[in-house]
């Protein structure tokens, strides 16, 4: 395992996401790959034409979350640095909803780690997608947020 050169850069943001930044933050001159995956609101999905995208999150679970991807990224890539930012809040066709950067001294490594943060923040941190069409909207499959505790309906008895 590759010792990180800094801290790694993690972060929910309202704002644009700024790829130069993240990526020169994971750079370093003992690194011989930087791989990024750029996550961009599409113009479509299921067969319908969207419109804009919103996006939730429970963030301090949410960033807590994105903390043990990073920590299990270094425990098992030989990787260096690591920064991941996802956006919250509305975003239009073409925006960035998540960037992650990955640096490593070698390409394999860095594009294994990069390939598991991303399936695994899909799969475990508390981010929701409210998809807008021109006839409504629609949480993503998968993606809705949970209801309050005081409104969940009880489960019937077996």
């Amino acid at each position: 395992m590759a010792e990180p050169l800094q801290p790694d850069l993690l972060a929910l943001v309202r704002d644009p996401i700024d790829q130069d930044a993240l990526i020169r933050h994971v750079r370093a001159a003992e690194d011989g790959a930087v791989v990024t995956f750029d996550g961009c609101v599409r113009n479509h999905s299921h067969g319908r034409l969207t419109l804009y995208l919103d996006y939730e999150a429970y963030e301090s679970m949410a960033l807590a979350k994105i903390r043990e991807i990073a920590a299990q990224m270094h425990e098992r890539f030989p990787i260096h640095g690591v920064a991941i930012a996802h956006r919250l809040g509305r975003l239009e066709i073409g925006d960035t909803s998540v960037f992650i950067a990955v640096s490593s001294p070698h390409r394999p490594a860095a594009f294994d780690a990069c390939r598991f943060a991303i399936d695994t923040l899909k799969r475990t941190v508390p981010i929701w997608k409210k998809e807008y069409f021109e006839d409504g909207a629609v949480w993503a499959e998968g993606e809705m947020p949970p209801a309050p505790a005081e409104t969940r309906a009880a489960k019937p008895a077996s």
